[in-house]
């Protein structure tokens, strides 16, 4: 089957709950898919919240090495010549600002952990460098490696992306008490999962800056890409696109933001839209 619409010249997808399926892999279908795509000449970049340290075992399971959109567009990663090729960084200020805010927000609530993505060269990079937390988010990490530093080393230096935790509420409890007193101008704030985690960038910088980067990048219209997604993180993203595509497993919220709903992650949703033009 076909669609009458043109076939998208890049395509961008989210990894977690949208690309993989329920056991961590890319399906045969979705792999076949984006094969045929880039053999046919489109694009296909992944787009999505995790560092990019975090997507080698996602791009062991594709037919390409794109140039990636990581740390929800604060990083982009070439991960053909392993190496980081643009980045935004909060800065120190910010960072502080912040983590003030978020803790008055939910003082009576358990309060915040705090921890910090910094960008590094390459993957090769140390993870205690990269990825650092003050003592108490340490006691709740789910990788073992990180760094511990006092919460005010935490925050000293620049950071592509501010995480914070709170294991008794849901992520978007706390984006519901700490989501308004964050200025737009000044950070992005988000989630991508539901662990009571909130992830913050610079001010502007989402999955769809650095999917508009992608495009500038190649030469490619607004109106000939196509992405997909499932949460919070994606919204931006999937209404910045000519076509974007919420999974049947996404978000309330992202749903209402995209154009399309596809078939879950489960059901190779990615790789059965693909089919229409590939």
């Amino acid at each position: 089957m076909t669609t009458s619409l043109a076939a998208p010249r890049l395509i961008a997808s989210d990894i977690d709950g949208t690309l993989l399926d329920a056991n961590h892999r890319v399906t045969k279908r979705n792999r076949e898919t984006i094969a045929r795509a880039v053999a046919s000449g489109a694009i296909f970049a992944l787009s999505t919240g995790r560092p990019y340290r975090w997507i080698r075992p996602v791009l062991d399971q594709l037919p390409v090495r794109p140039i990636c959109v990581t740390s929800n567009g604060a990083v982009i990663f070439d991960s053909f010549q392993d190496r980081v090729v643009q980045s935004y960084e909060l800065k120190p200020e910010v960072l502080h600002d912040v983590v003030t805010l978020a803790q008055g927000a939910l003082s009576s609530s358990g309060g915040v952990s705090v921890g910090a993505e910094r960008v590094g060269n390459t993957p090769q990079d140390p993870v205690n460098e990269l990825f650092v937390v003050d003592p108490s988010y340490s006691d709740n990490a789910v990788f073992d490696g990180f760094g511990v530093l006092t919460l005010e080393d935490v925050v000293a230096r620049p950071a592509s992306k501010l995480l914070l935790r709170n294991p008794h509420l849901s992520s978007a409890e706390m984006f519901e008490a700490v989501g308004p007193l964050i200025d737009p101008d000044v950070a992005h704030i988000t989630y991508s999962m539901d662990d009571g985690i909130l992830e913050v960038a610079s001010a502007g910088v989402t999955k769809a800056h650095g999917v508009q980067w992608l495009a500038q990048h190649h030469g490619i219209d607004r109106a000939e890409t196509i992405a997909f997604g499932d949460m919070p993180n994606d919204i931006e993203m999937l209404r910045w696109v000519g076509r974007g595509y919420a999974m049947a497993n996404a978000a309330p919220a992202v749903k209402e933001a995209a154009d399309e709903i596809a078939l879950s992650n489960r059901e190779s949703g990615v790789g059965r839209v693909l089919e229409n033009w590939f």
